[in-house]
């Protein structure tokens, strides 16, 4: 009988202390300089380095060019959680990074459809629905731990505040539009998109001075302007479901030129903007997981539709009838 018959290779293998620590270092170095913690210069622009976005194609004859605005406010209340209904139902902490809310002022992982919909709102009007993305940190200034979140995982800096939220509802540029189911779930971008080749990053940055100009990169503003990220939801629905196992089958995005794909339905278009007042320097960045290095490309938003019928109906008539409309000109709540 052969005595080494069946050993594996490095069995019984004994290394020095010494030799173990300095593996150790060096796997720690490696790992340091493979997931950075902040991003890098690479990651901002000069906004007057970006070039100007080109016209929309001119909408077809059935387009619905409406636009409804609501007024969620700009999280005045602090609702912040490291949660992610959506994604993480459930799991308090579960999103790994803080995100900062408007509307539904309930929302956190134990929220189900019933709780949402008997919750309060931010929200002119009532729309109780829950509009959320991940927060901005100043990355020059130390975690206010008097506002730390649980569950940050690592993340830190300053929390920035919100200097507007706006949110709007668009039509389509081939036909009208239907109403979106109750509850329906929406994800713009991907918190992984730095590692994984970014196929579903969407979230554009800019600055207010320039509105004609935006990139995936955190942009340099001028002086005066505001930082802006815009958030653009999917708005062809399946006809179907709420929700989807990956929690994007449900819903997708339109063709460049703005036609639903096959089967689905166009539904109005969300697009979620928020405002800052911009930190001196390349001194931002998103809260993120570990390895997505603060990438600006990981921005993304969730939302989940907790209106009225109702309301949506009137969402709907405003931009099949082409019309500019905000929540306040209505007696529609909820």
């Amino acid at each position: 009988m052969n005595p080494g018959r069946g050993r594996r290779p490095l069995e019984g293998l004994a290394l020095p202390v010494g030799t173990l620590l300095c593996l150790a270092l060096a796997l720690a170095l490696l790992t340091v300089h493979l997931w950075p913690q902040t991003p890098g210069s690479a990651d901002y622009v000069a906004i007057a380095d970006v070039g100007t976005q080109p016209r929309a194609a001119p909408p077809g004859p059935d387009a619905a060019t409406g636009s409804y605005t609501e007024d969620c406010g700009r999280n005045e209340q602090g609702h912040r959680n490291a949660d992610n209904v959506v994604i993480s139902p459930g799991v308090v902490g579960g999103a790994h990074h803080v995100h900062d809310y408007v509307g539904n002022l309930s929302t956190d992982a134990l929220s189900t459809d019933d709780t949402l919909a008997a919750a309060g709102t931010t929200c002119l009007g009532g729309d109780r629905s829950s509009y959320y993305w991940p927060v901005l940190r100043r990355t020059d200034r130390a975690t206010d731990q008097a506002a730390a979140q649980d569950g940050s995982h690592g993340n830190v800096g300053e929390i920035l505040a919100p200097q507007a939220v706006s949110i709007e509802y668009l039509g389509n540029a081939w036909s009208r539009v239907v109403p979106m189911p109750r509850f329906l779930r929406l994800l713009e971008g991907d918190p992984t998109a730095a590692t994984n080749g970014g196929a579903q990053a969407h979230a554009q940055w800019g600055c207010s001075t320039l509105p004609d100009r935006s990139t995936t990169r955190y942009p340099l503003c001028p002086a005066g302007s505001l930082l802006t990220r815009t958030l653009d939801f999917p708005s062809c629905w399946d006809g179907r479901s709420t929700d989807s196992r990956d929690h994007r089958a449900q819903a997708v995005f339109p063709a460049a030129s703005g036609g639903c794909p096959h089967d689905t339905f166009p539904v109005p278009h969300l697009r979620v903007t928020v405002s800052y007042r911009p930190p001196p320097g390349e001194t931002f960045a998103l809260d993120a997981f570990p390895e997505q290095h603060h990438s600006p490309v990981t921005d993304h938003g969730v939302f989940v539709d907790v209106m009225s019928d109702s309301r949506m109906a009137a969402i709907v008539a405003c931009l099949n009838e082409n019309r500019s409309c905000r929540a306040t000109d209505r007696s529609v709540s909820g």
